[in-house]
């Protein structure tokens, strides 16, 4: 099935994450904006970049997690903001090591305003993130601040691995899906902080923050799992995977099948590709038996999800959790 059109369960979990996460980026927003800076191109970028600001996943799941465990979200804003810009700075800066010039049909800043502004404005933002995250927790107990140290240390080194790992993969196409999957597990470092981070702040106890990091683990997996089946059907995206990167991995595991991996490789050297063979290529990979033992490790990934927050305190935002799981797998 197509899961370019997500189900309703899907569309109203990312609007209540989106709501969960306007504060924290409207806090951002006005933070890093207030900045004194003398450049005009780099006010533009600032402002271009911040007017669709989309990385709402991050301080979303921060404010489950602290809620989860009998936290205020309200009172940690600056926090979920640090961490909306923390997660801004990747995303500018993965940019130009992908060459992506065009993201959802909007230019980005790499593709807008050129490579050099892209590393500036991504250094703007972390840096800014940390300072604001040393403002912001003076409140805190020093333990909690040093977990949090920590926990945000401890995630970037790993994500910067992963990333650095990921290098390695671009213009191949004899990646092995365990060699892809030792990178996706590493890159789902942030979505574990993200929730490691909120129960650290919300006050839960050890088992609590130990339950939702290793859910954030699973949910960070499952959810980049989904879009690489969601990019198999994107045109543009698909187009993007091919020339500057490497290929989604439902593609890599219909590869360990020698005759789709011809029958894939020769609709690919067509000088152009089309919607008409992006969907022969999906049909010909989610027939082969390497991409349907995919979605079943995504099933387990999603069981094992649910099964890590039962213990948590009965919550709406356990609920939350749950269906969010439940979610990753609709229309796949």
């Amino acid at each position: 099935m197509n899961p370019r059109k997500r189900t309703t369960t899907s569309e109203r979990l990312l609007e209540i994450l989106k709501e969960r996460s306007k504060n924290g980026l409207e806090f951002a927003r006005k933070v890093i904006l207030a900045e004194r800076i003398e450049s005009k191109k780099t006010r533009e970028a600032l402002e271009y970049y911040t007017s669709n600001w989309k990385i709402f996943i991050h301080p979303g799941l921060f404010s489950i997690a602290c809620e989860a465990v009998g936290g205020n979200p309200d009172n940690t804003v600056p926090i979920q903001a640090c961490l909306s810009m923390l997660a801004a700075a990747f995303d500018i800066h993965d940019d130009v090591i992908d060459n992506s010039r065009i993201k959802q049909g909007r230019p980005t800043i790499f593709g807008k305003f050129g490579k050099d502004m892209a590393i500036l404005l991504g250094d703007a933002f972390l840096i800014r993130g940390f300072t604001l995250f040393s403002e912001s927790n003076k409140e805190m107990p020093q333990e909690r601040i040093e977990n949090v140290i920590e926990t945000l240390e401890k995630a970037l080194f790993e994500l910067g691995n992963a990333h650095a790992l990921e290098l390695n993969l671009k213009g191949r196409i004899d990646i092995t899906p365990e060699e892809y999957m030792q990178i996706l597990r590493m890159k789902a470092a942030s979505a574990a902080a993200d929730m490691q981070i909120g129960g650290i702040v919300g006050g839960g106890s050890d088992n609590e923050v130990e339950a939702l990091t290793t859910y954030g683990r699973n949910i960070g997996i499952l959810t980049t799992l989904r879009e690489e089946f969601v990019d198999t059907y994107e045109l543009e995206e698909f187009h993007q995977r091919v020339k500057n990167e490497y290929l989604p991995i439902p593609i890599l595991c219909a590869f360990q099948n020698a005759t789709a991996k011809r029958k894939i490789q020769n609709i690919l050297s067509q000088r152009r590709l089309t919607m008409k063979h992006i969907e022969e290529i999906t049909r010909t990979a989610f027939q082969t038996k390497d991409t349907k033992k995919l979605r079943d490790y995504m099933k387990k990934l999603k069981n094992e999800a649910v099964s890590d927050i039962i213990n948590l305190r009965r919550s709406p935002a356990k609920l939350t959790l749950r269906n969010l799981a439940n979610a990753m797998l609709e229309e796949l």
